[in-house]
This record gives C-alpha cells, structure tokens and sequence, in this order.
C-alpha cells in the first residue's frame, strides 16, 4: 500500500518544474530556487526528501536506446506469489533493467530492460529464467508510442 506524503508549495512547485523543464546547466538547482524563489540549499533538500519518500524516482536523461544503436524489450515472468520479492531481487541486480511492477495477472512481474546489444538482451532475459526457474515472455517493441506526460501537482 502506498503513503501519501504532505506536500508544501515549494514541492509542488518542484515538481511541477522538473518534470519538463529541469535546466541544463552548471548550477541547475541555484537555477530553480531563482525560479520559485527560494534557496538552492532547500531545493536541494528538499528533492532530497522527496526522493527519499518515493514522490520522485529519479531525476536524470531518458535516452532513447534505439537511437544510440541499443535495443530493449519489456518482459514479464510467471512468478509464485511467495517468491515475488526474491524474483524482483534477481530482476533488479541487472543495470540494464530500469524498472518493474507487479501485476494481478498470471505473468504477475513485469519489466523493461535495455541493453546495448540483442546478444546482451538474450543473456540478461536467459540468466533471469533460468535463475527464477518460472516461464517468461519477451514482449520486443514493435511499434512505439510516445506522449508526453505531465502532472500537475
């Protein structure tokens, strides 16, 4: 179950920024306290915070892997329930897996994995089945749909 975390006006507002306008520069916090009119040293702290409390996952680059000549796929894994937390652990040791979910579906773990090569890819997904022992699909992009999303918070 998640919390739901307090937010002020300032964590609003810095997460209203970053989201689609976090500057690229020598000094991008002192940027954003300029911005919504407080301090770098409370930017600071307080992405920290809200990093720390699950609001913000990260803050950096969303490289298009196929672009740089990667490839990725999203894959989901037959795991049962009592092995779930384990299964995530295994999935998460690679790198090259940014993230995961569990569902209430019979392929109940999913995730996406980017590699630089299709040779990597297969290994990465290979070494996950057979350390997990459980049936697992490769779901390759074959078309990709992006849009933009913001939240306004």
């Amino acid at each position: 179950m998640t919390k739901t975390v307090e937010l002020d006006d300032i964590d609003r507002k810095l997460i209203n920024l970053i989201q689609l306008n976090f500057p690229i520069s020598a000094h991008p916090f002192e940027e954003i306290a300029n911005e919504i009119g407080t301090t770098e040293d409370i930017v600071i702290s307080k992405l920290s915070r809200l990093k720390n409390e699950g609001i913000i996952r990260r803050i950096g680059p969303i490289i298009n892997t196929r672009g740089i000549g990667g490839t990725n796929t999203l894959a989901a894994v037959k795991v049962p329930a009592g092995q779930v937390d384990a299964a995530a652990a295994v999935i998460n040791r690679y790198d090259e897996v940014s993230h995961n979910y569990l569902r209430n579906e019979e392929y109940n773990v999913w995730f996406t994995v980017s590699a630089p090569t299709q040779d990597r890819l297969n290994q990465i997904l290979s070494e996950i089945q057979t350390e997990l022992n459980c049936p697992l699909l490769d779901l390759p992009t074959i078309q990709q749909f992006k849009i933009q999303v913001n939240f306004h918070v």
